[in-house]
């Protein structure tokens, strides 16, 4: 089993910065593919960014340029790191992986969330 803790997140004005992480424990033989989500207040959880074990990246249109996303395979912890933030970043930013165990079963973990919220 994977456990996830999120950190980074909290309050920051419009064209600050903020670097979230998220450090992976348990039992695990390793982490896969690696993710950030978030969900806005109001709206349906969306895909922000997205990282292979080969560190392949992918972003959604709105944080191109402004976000990026990396990974410490050695440390098993994610990052994302948000530069000129804007009001309509603010939301939860959940933390999600894809693991494989000792046991070589594929299980998909989610973090608590931390909240980050910009202001104008």
């Amino acid at each position: 089993q994977v456990q996830l803790m999120e950190s980074g997140g909290g309050l920051v004005q419009a064209g600050g910065s903020l670097r979230l992480s998220c450090a992976a424990s348990g039992n695990f033989w390793r982490i896969n593919a690696m993710a950030w989500f978030r969900q806005a207040p109001g709206k349906q959880r969306e895909l922000v960014a997205q990282i292979t074990s080969g560190g392949i990246t992918r972003y959604t249109d709105s944080v191109k340029g402004r976000f990026t996303i990396s990974r410490d395979n050695g440390k098993n912890t994610g990052y994302l790191q948000m530069n000129s933030l804007k009001p309509e970043d603010t939301g939860v930013y959940y933390c999600n992986v894809d693991s494989t165990g000792f046991d070589t079963i594929k299980l998909n973990y989610w973090g608590q969330g931390t909240q980050v919220t910009v202001s104008s």
